[in-house]
């Protein structure tokens, strides 16, 4: 008598996975831009895992990360860096580059005197 072999199923069952992730280091990761993907692969686990259970953590670490650039920025500026000094100076003063604008005649109305 020949027994057919019941076919396993390739959805696990039981309780998920559990992971070891430190939020700490989720927090580390997304301040310095890295993205869910990355930070997923670096657990070993899900974007989804990433996005849906550390969400308030991602978005600490990238407001950390935002903070610790515009920190720089201004440190950047107070040492005196023209470039960095103009770039606030548009951002946050609102100022901008002068530009002299000149009238310009079409060729028909130019006058040549004397020739």
């Amino acid at each position: 008598m020949h027994m057919d072999k019941a076919k396993k199923s390739t959805k696990s069952v039981g309780r998920p996975k559990k992971y070891d992730i430190d939020t700490k280091e989720v927090e580390k990761l997304a301040a310095f831009g890295c993205t869910n993907t990355e930070i997923a692969s670096f657990f070993g686990c899900s974007k989804d895992l990433i996005s849906k259970k550390y969400s308030t953590n991602i978005a600490k670490g990238k407001d950390a990360g935002k903070i610790r650039l515009r920190k720089m920025q201004w440190n950047a500026a107070d040492r005196g860096s023209v470039p960095m000094l103009i770039w606030l100076g548009k951002q946050v003063l609102g100022q901008t580059d002068k530009q002299e604008v000149t009238e310009v005649k079409p060729i028909d109305d130019i006058v040549f005197d004397g020739i």
